[in-house]
């Protein structure tokens, strides 16, 4: 076995792993309290909405993959919330806006994360509303640490909270202040706010569906969404530089159900590989699969220069095809079929050559002419998207938990972070800005309409063998996602690592396609990698032509991940990077 950051945790009882060690302790502690799968990654949820406010918040989206053992069967949670009925193409014209913002009311959609959580725990849990809110309504009242990576979001979002964000001030700037690295953050308004809406639900009812079904009605007809649509009629500045009001109603609100869906899937090396369909860009993850299962990988040698060569140039292929072809599927027609093909891939992988590829070149699944969007000159100042490598993003969070039942799960939330909107009076929490990942050019997959889901980077991942689970796993990263993740998979799979040896093993991502985040910018040929590769495989890349820029040695990824065993035997692994992942269990 390879030296690792942390070991690989073995087990049989349960498993948890997240990006904060908090939620890892309250997804386990629920596991104990006799728990499922399900149960612990909603309370892990939750926490992780007070531990890691810059990352993810109520105000943002979640997508979750996971097995049913009662059900015996895969299935998706959408916690991605519409586009507001008010939100369209002609509104945003008249504004002067052919770029949605990536700060600010105007790119807010329905916050998805409350109810997709409920969701997940009213169909596929066993426990009461208080039991999985209860440790997030603990810290949120008697604070977190401080992670440096929050005392220094909050610290770059302050000349705008200062000026122009009073709200979101009064809860991050406590008596003005920074708070620093390491000391203890509460935030009460949010701790209030999840009691109000845990009183709520146990008022109306003993029964445990009734809780909940009551707990998500406080939050989207009740007091949540009368102060979020009372808020959002009001002006806000915006990465615009320009203050808009929202778009979202308590209307909208109402009409929100998370809808539960089947996977997308491949085959690939024994496993059935699941992801959510084409309103997230998780059917890239499988594209590349497909692209890859006719290349020799084993004989290249893992993290090899003829390996991340091939790697990357399958990214840009499959990548080029998100852009063109991926969209909300309850609203357009995604040629997925073809898209997974063996004959597509096969046709597709002819293109990969000997250096890197400049273009962006998508295919023509089923005769469809593609096309691309074209990208708006960005105005305004403050506020990029996502956060995977600035001062002044934000970025998301993930969580996996497999059970001694069977059970096994994969989430991602993100979104409503503190840099991405005003902090709702009352609340606690702003909302999200995924609707800066539409298009405001008619006619394209994932151009806007009112209530489309935006095609979100959100991927959660989740593999079966034999039809039963075998792994989940995931990470924050934006456009990153399925390209770490593909990473963490090929090396457990292809080259035997450990999940704990295939986390920490150095990563890399092309920046080569458009961003999915304000300002959507593209670096065609960009080719970011960990420098612990080595020298020599940095010179050979670039000597391919790929324009290299080497990373610090552990500054990429942050991947978690849980397996479970034929026999039964369950494990986990977290990501090191930036010391806050961890996994939990026995």
């Amino acid at each position: 076995m390879n030296f690792t950051t942390r070991p690989e945790l073995v087990g049989s009882f349960g498993m948890v792993a997240s990006t904060h060690w908090l939620a890892s302790a309250a997804g386990m502690a629920v596991l104990e309290a006799g728990g499922n799968a399900f149960d612990a990654a909603t309370a892990a949820g939750l926490v992780l909405q007070v531990a890691e406010p810059h990352l993810n918040g109520p105000g943002g989206e979640v997508p979750i993959i996971g097995f049913s053992a009662d059900d015996e069967r895969p299935f998706v949670v959408c916690g991605q919330g519409g586009a507001p009925g008010a939100a369209t193409l002609e509104a945003y014209g008249d504004l002067g806006i052919d770029l949605i913002p990536g700060t600010g009311l105007l790119a807010a959609c329905v916050p998805g994360a409350f109810d997709g959580w409920m969701t997940l725990l009213g169909r596929y849990g066993t426990m009461r509303v208080r039991d999985v809110m209860r440790y997030a309504i603990e810290y949120a009242h008697i604070g977190v640490p401080v992670l440096p990576s929050i005392a220094r979001s909050i610290e770059a979002a302050r000349p705008l909270f200062e000026a122009a964000w009073p709200s979101s001030a009064s809860v991050y700037l406590r008596g003005g202040r920074t708070p620093r690295s390491g000391s203890s953050f509460a935030n009460v308004e949010l701790a209030e706010t999840y009691e109000r809406v845990l009183s709520e639900a146990e008022a109306a009812s003993s029964d445990r569906d009734a809780q909940i079904e009551a707990a998500r009605a406080a939050f989207y007809e009740g007091f949540v969404a009368d102060a979020i649509a009372a808020f959002c009629s009001e002006p806000a500045e915006d990465a615009s530089l320009v203050t808009h009001r929202g778009f979202l109603t308590g209307d909208d609100l109402a009409r929100w159900h998370s809808p539960i869906e089947d996977p997308v899937g491949l085959d690939y090396q024994g496993l059935r590989v699941l992801k959510c369909g084409p309103w997230s860009q998780g059917p890239v993850f499988l594209q590349q699969l497909a692209l890859l299962d006719g290349s020799d990988l084993a004989d290249m040698g893992l993290l090899s220069a003829d390996y991340v060569h091939t790697v990357v140039e399958c990214a840009k292929l499959a990548f080029a095809d998100r852009e063109a072809f991926y969209g909300d599927p309850a609203r357009v027609d995604v040629p997925l079929d073809t898209l997974l093909s063996g004959a597509y891939a096969n046709e597709r992988r002819g293109l990969v050559g000997p250096v890197a590829s400049m273009r962006l070149v998508p295919g023509s699944p089923d005769g469809i002419s593609p096309r691309m969007p074209v990208i708006p000159t960005a105005t305004g100042g403050w506020g990029t998207g996502e956060p995977t490598l600035g001062p002044r993003q934000g970025d998301t969070c993930h969580v996996d938990v497999v059970d001694r039942f069977g059970n096994m799960v994969a989430a991602t939330p993100s979104g409503g972070w503190l840099m991405s909107s005003p902090v709702i009076p009352g609340l606690g929490f702003p909302l999200g800005t995924r609707a800066q990942m539409f298009w405001l050019e008619e006619g394209l997959p994932n151009s806007l309409a009112s209530g489309k889901r935006p095609r979100t980077t959100l991927s959660p991942s989740l593999a079966l063998r034999d039809g039963r689970p075998a792994l989940a796993f995931g990470t924050p990263g934006g456009d990153s996602q399925d390209q770490w993740t593909l990473q963490f998979f090929l090396a457990h799979v292809h080259y035997g690592l450990n999940l704990q040896e295939a986390i920490d093993a150095p990563e890399f991502h092309t920046t080569h396609f458009p961003s999915s985040f304000f300002p959507r910018d593209a670096h065609p040929g960009e080719l970011l990698i960990e420098s612990r590769v080595g020298g020599t495989v940095l010179a050979e890349l670039t000597r391919r032509g790929h324009h290299v820029e080497a990373q610090d040695p552990w500054s990429l990824g942050r991947v978690s991940a849980v397996s479970r065993d034929e026999d039964g035997t369950l494990r986990a692994g977290a990501n090191a990077r930036g010391m806050q992942g961890y996994a939990a269990g026995r």
